[in-house]
């Protein structure tokens, strides 16, 4: 009977044994899971923060970049600003076209007026152009009424300098005398043809003051004295 009970209650303490231990494992997996809990959360979280900070780098990058494409748009301000001052420059160049040239006949603006000296005659006044300055090289105009050879003016010496310079109010002249001669043969001409040369491509064509009977006519030479321009036959 009592090996019976002895039996029994050996079994009873391997049982609460057996109990106990169980009841420790448990609780030790349960401290293990936690940790394990904790230990993947904080990989987690410090996965987060690195991306966070990531990201905030890579805000402020952009930001850097932009603010040095503003300084190459800056310099290519300046640039232009170089360029408008070459700009003022050549423009400065061209105010000087003509400086120092022949004139052309295309060069200047005539004005004619009729004379009562010497039996009439026609003042020829020449001046440059505005923005034109330029040398009346060839002393004498060439002149003609008409394109017949009988129309052309022979040049008789009086005045003349050379070269003239004209530019601005300065102003040569020369003294055409349509009729030399005491006839009444002569043609009517209306215009005057003047060119500074014989070769000159552009010759003016003026209006006369009245009507000019025209034969066997004379010019002077160029003058800035009008007085050395009153044509004769010496």
């Amino acid at each position: 009977m009592r090996s019976r009970l002895t039996a029994r209650s050996a079994r009873l303490v391997l049982a609460a044994a057996v109990v106990t231990a169980l009841a420790a494992t448990t609780t030790a997996c349960d401290n293990n899971d936690t940790a394990d809990a904790g230990s993947s959360a904080t990989p987690s979280a410090v996965a987060s923060a690195g991306s966070g900070g990531s990201d905030s780098s890579s805000s402020e990058s952009p930001s850097t970049s932009g603010s040095t494409t503003g300084g190459s748009n800056s310099a290519g301000t300046t640039d232009k600003t170089d360029s408008g001052d070459d700009s003022k420059s050549g423009s400065g160049d061209g105010g000087k076209s003509g400086y120092g040239q022949s004139c052309g006949t295309n060069d200047l603006d005539f004005t004619v007026t009729a004379e009562s000296r010497a039996g009439g005659y026609y003042l020829v006044t020449a001046k440059a152009k505005s923005g034109i300055t330029c040398y009346l090289d060839v002393n004498t105009p060439s002149v003609s009424f008409g394109s017949g050879a009988d129309g052309v003016a022979s040049p008789v010496g009086q005045g003349g300098e050379d070269p003239i310079k004209l530019t601005g109010s300065a102003v040569a002249y020369t003294g055409i005398s349509p009729k030399t001669t005491k006839s009444n043969a002569g043609k009517e001409f209306e215009n005057v043809i003047i060119a500074i040369s014989d070769n000159d491509p552009n010759p003016a064509e003026l209006k006369l003051p009245d009507t000019a009977n025209v034969d066997k006519p004379i010019v002077t030479n160029w003058s800035t004295n009008r007085a050395e321009t009153v044509p004769v036959i010496v």
